[in-house]
C-alpha cells in the first residue's frame, strides 16, 4: 500500500477542503490504485496538537511510513501558514511535489500592492522549492515570484476548477435552502484593506442586496466559509446565512444557487466548474492573478479601485457574456492548466513508484 502524507492547511476557510477534494481528484486519477492519504495541518496555529509543517517530527514520520509528500494546495506562502524547518527538509528523503499553493501582496493605504507582514521569507520559500522535485504554483504572480528567486517551478492554476470531474456526494437540500443568490462573505477586519475600505463594505453588500432584489433575484442568503463571518454575516437582519463545514454540504449550496457573487475564491471557481453564473470581487493580488491565470481577469471588480456596485450592475445585466468568455476558455487556457495538473501529477506518481522498486 502507498502512503501518501499531505501537509495542507486545515483552518477555518472551507475553501481549503474545497482544494483538497480538487487535490485527491487529480492523485487519484495518477495513482490508478489504492493508497493511502495522511493529511497533517501546515502550521500548528489552529490545532491542539504540535505536528505540523514540515517538522522534524513530520519529516521523521514521512520518511519512517511514507512514499511521497506533498505540500499544497493553498496559501501556503502566507498568513503564516506553513511551517518550514530547514534542517528537517533536508532531511526528507521522499518524492516531493508542491500543488497548487500561492503567495500574494496586498494594497497598503496608498493601494500600491505590497509583500504582506506575514510572509513567508523568501529563503524559505527558495529552499522548499529547491527541493521539491515537482513544483506547481497557483498563479501568475506566485510562478513569477518563484522564477525570480531562481527555482523552477510550472504554473499549473488551481485544481477546484475542475471540481465538477469529481464523482458528487448527494447531499439532501431542504427547499429553503436553494437561493436566488448567494454573497459570500468575509468579514471585513478578516481582509488586508485599508481599514477605510473595511468600514465601507457593509454599506456596498445593502447596494449590492438592493441591486439584486431589483433585478429579480427575491431570495438571498449570505454565504460564510469562516465561522468568523458569522458574527458580520448575523448583523444583517434583511437576509439570513449559511454556515457549514461540511465540503459537501458547501457545494451543494452552490450548486443551487441562480447567482454566486462573491468575494471569495473557492466559490467563484468551482460555480464555473459547475456553470453557476458568478461574479468575482477580489481585493488582493492572489485573487486578482488567479482570475487572470484562468483568463477572466476582464470580470474581475476590485473592491479598492471599481465602483462596486456600479460594476455588479453591470455583470448582472450580461452574464451571458460569462458563458462566452467560459466557451472559449473551455477550448484553450482551462484544457492547458489541466493537462498540467494531471501530467506532473502523473511525473510524481511515477516517481514515487520508481522509488518502490
Amino acid at each position: 500500500m502507498i502512503n501518501l502524507y499531505s501537509i495542507r492547511p486545515k483552518g477555518f476557510n472551507i475553501g481549503n477542503d474545497v482544494i483538497y477534494l480538487g487535490l485527491n481528484h487529480f492523485i487519484r486519477n495518477a495513482f490508478k490504485e489504492n493508497f493511502n492519504v495522511i493529511s497533517l495541518p501546515a502550521t500548528s496555529k489552529y490545532e491542539s496538537h504540535k505536528k505540523a509543517g514540515v517538522s522534524s517530527q513530520t519529516v521523521y514520520e514521512v520518511n519512517q511510513f511514507g512514499h511521497g509528500l506533498i505540500i499544497g494546495g493553498g496559501n501556503l506562502y502566507e498568513n503564516g501558514e506553513l511551517e518550514v524547518n530547514p534542517i528537517a527538509l533536508k532531511a526528507l528523503e521522499k518524492p516531493t511535489m508542491i500543488f497548487s499553493v500561492s503567495r500574494g501582496k496586498i494594497y497598503n493605504k496608498a493601494l500600491e500592492l505590497v509583500d504582506r507582514t506575514d510572509v513567508m521569507s523568501d529563503d524559505k520559500i527558495a529552499l522548499l522549492n529547491q527541493r521539491a522535485d515537482f513544483s506547481l504554483s497557483r498563479d501568475k504572480a506566485t510562478h513569477e515570484h518563484i522564477r525570480q528567486l531562481g527555482c523552477d517551478n510550472i504554473l499549473g492554476g488551481c485544481p477546484t476548477l475542475f471540481i465538477d470531474e469529481i464523482p458528487q456526494h448527494l447531499v439532501p437540500i431542504m427547499e429553503s435552502d436553494r437561493t436566488d443568490a448567494l454573497i459570500s462573505v468575509r468579514t471585513p477586519t478578516l481582509m488586508s484593506i485599508p481599514v477605510v475600505y473595511q468600514y465601507d463594505l457593509r454599506e456596498q453588500i445593502l447596494g449590492m442586496i438592493a441591486l439584486l432584489r431589483e433585478k429579480g433575484y427575491a431570495n438571498i442568503k449570505l454565504l460564510c466559509h469562516d465561522h468568523r463571518d458569522i458574527p458580520f454575516a448575523a448583523s444583517f437582519s434583511e437576509v439570513d446565512y449559511l454556515y457549514t463545514e461540511d465540503v459537501y454540504t458547501y457545494l451543494t449550496y452552490l450548486r443551487n444557487t441562480r447567482l454566486n457573487l462573491t468575494f471569495r475564491l473557492h466559490s467563484f471557481i468551482p460555480c464555473l466548474a459547475y456553470n453557476v453564473p458568478t461574479i468575482k470581487i477580489s481585493y488582493d493580488q492572489r485573487a486578482i492573478s488567479m482570475l487572470d491565470t484562468i483568463g477572466l481577469d476582464d470580470w474581475n471588480i476590485n473592491l479598492l479601485k471599481d465602483d462596486v456596485v456600479a460594476e455588479v450592475k453591470q455583470r448582472v445585466e450580461h452574464l451571458k457574456e460569462l458563458e462566452e468568455k467560459k466557451a472559449e476558455l473551455k477550448k484553450s487556457i482551462w484544457p492547458e492548466l489541466r493537462e498540467t495538473l494531471q501530467s506532473y501529477s502523473d511525473k510524481f506518481a511515477h516517481q514515487v513508484k520508481e522509488q518502490l522498486s
